[in-house]
């Protein structure tokens, strides 16, 4: 009875406009595609170019230990044509790589010609041991460059959790992070944590060509071992969102603006608060467009949380987080924003029939609209992180169901 008091309060602070907007259908039916990739496929990623152009690629496995960076794109003619993927196609594949469920590979259509693919190649002897291994297209992922590292430390250290996006017209921004100061030392379960070495954030600029202009350059000198990293363009500047760690083990979303001259400067998105000694695997998502940006988030300072903070200026600053969705929730988000400056999160959370990929748009004032289901999705590391992007009239989806074998599974449904 008490609940329901407090439900009914927390309805009548809002206007009859606020509860209408909440109510509102904004989403239309989910439709499953079939998608190209093969069955033991997994762990996909989902990255759009211009409006035309959205790719998904996925780790799929050949005979043994090898696996190869397939990716297809993603058709959308218009009245008449079924939306559908495209055939597969193979960017390189190999018998040592890393594989892992959360730092995972990626083919990026940085603008309609110039494409860019990485995946992580595993040193011998060591499975902590790893390099970001880069190829570009100048081709529109027709044809590929020889791999290359945008980081030459040599060390047998973790580099992984790369994002990569556009720099210029003709240049492509590698992030990734990078352990060449942490020989040994592993953040990956809970336990005291080490403080001999910091994992750090660093970027390189690559050419069309696949040729890193100039050195790698560290942008953090302490961040969370193993959260994914994310990047956007806003206006002639990069702003990069990763996990901070501090020294006394305080871990929150941090955003890093890069300028066009090179300078960075960075700020807190909020201070959550949370201390924990061990990385929680669940890194920050980010959308922009122009000066607007939007940042979702995971974070457990007394429970887990999923929140969602808009910056109107570039990254420079954040408005008071809204809270998304707690309890019950596992992360692992993404974000999309509209045309009119809705932005819609995706996350991972239990229901009572089991845990599932939700959605939900929000403006600054909080949400505009019920928050949908797309699909039932195991919360196992094998599920991976579930993937969201913006398909024209449409929101895409995809994942890895979690059956013996996986398989890479995608769905679309139209905004309203």
């Amino acid at each position: 009875m008490k609940r329901f008091v407090l439900l009914l309060v927390a309805l009548g602070g809002l206007s009859a406009c606020q509860r209408h907007a909440v109510d509102r259908a904004w989403l239309g039916p989910v439709t499953a595609v079939e998608a190209p990739a093969a069955p033991g496929s997994r762990y996909p990623n989902l990255a759009g170019g211009d409006e035309s152009t959205v790719v998904m690629s996925w780790l799929q496995p050949g005979p043994g230990p090898e696996f190869a960076l397939q990716y297809a794109e993603w058709s959308n003619r218009g009245l008449g044509f079924p939306k559908a993927w495209d055939a597969p196609r193979t960017v390189a594949s190999g018998s040592d790589w890393f594989v892992n469920w959360a730092d995972f590979p990626s083919v990026v259509p940085v603008s309609g010609r110039i494409w860019a693919a990485h995946w992580l190649q595993q040193r011998p002897d060591d499975i902590y041991a790893y390099d970001v291994r880069i190829a570009v297209s100048d081709h529109g992922g027709r044809r590929w460059s020889s791999p290359m590292s945008p980081h030459d430390d040599g060390t047998p250290t973790e580099h992984g959790f790369v994002t990569l996006l556009r720099n210029g017209d003709e240049r492509i921004r590698a992030i990734w992070l990078d352990g060449r100061h942490t020989p040994g030392e592993h953040d990956h379960a809970p336990g005291p944590a080490t403080q001999s070495g910091a994992m750090t954030l660093r970027a390189a600029v690559i050419d069309a060509s696949g040729r890193r202009i100039g050195a790698d350059r560290q942008l953090d000198a302490r961040v969370c071992d193993c959260c994914q990293t994310d990047a956007a363009v806003s206006g002639d500047a990069t702003v990069v969102v990763y996990r901070d760690r501090s020294h006394d083990e305080v871990r929150g979303i941090r955003a890093l603006r890069i300028d066009a001259a090179g300078a960075t400067s960075s700020v807190p998105v909020n201070e959550d608060g949370w201390r924990i000694a061990a990385c929680p695997v669940n890194g920050p998502a980010i959308a922009a467009s122009g000066d607007l940006l939007a940042v979702a988030w995971f974070t457990a300072p007394d429970m887990p949380r999923v929140r969602l903070a808009f910056s109107a200026d570039g990254g420079r600053s954040f408005a008071t987080p809204i809270e998304v969705a707690s309890g019950k929730v596992a992360g692992r988000v993404d974000v999309v924003l509209l045309d009119d400056g809705r932005a819609v999160v995706s996350w991972l959370a239990e229901g009572p029939s089991g845990s599932q990929l939700r959605v939900q748009p929000f403006k600054d004032r909080g949400a505009t609209g019920p928050a949908v289901t797309i699909a039932r999705i195991g919360l196992s590391r094998a599920s991976g992180f579930p993937q969201m992007v913006r398909a024209g009239p449409d929101l895409l989806f995809a994942w890895t169901e979690t059956s013996d074998p996986p398989r890479v599974r995608t769905a679309f449904a139209p905004l309203l």
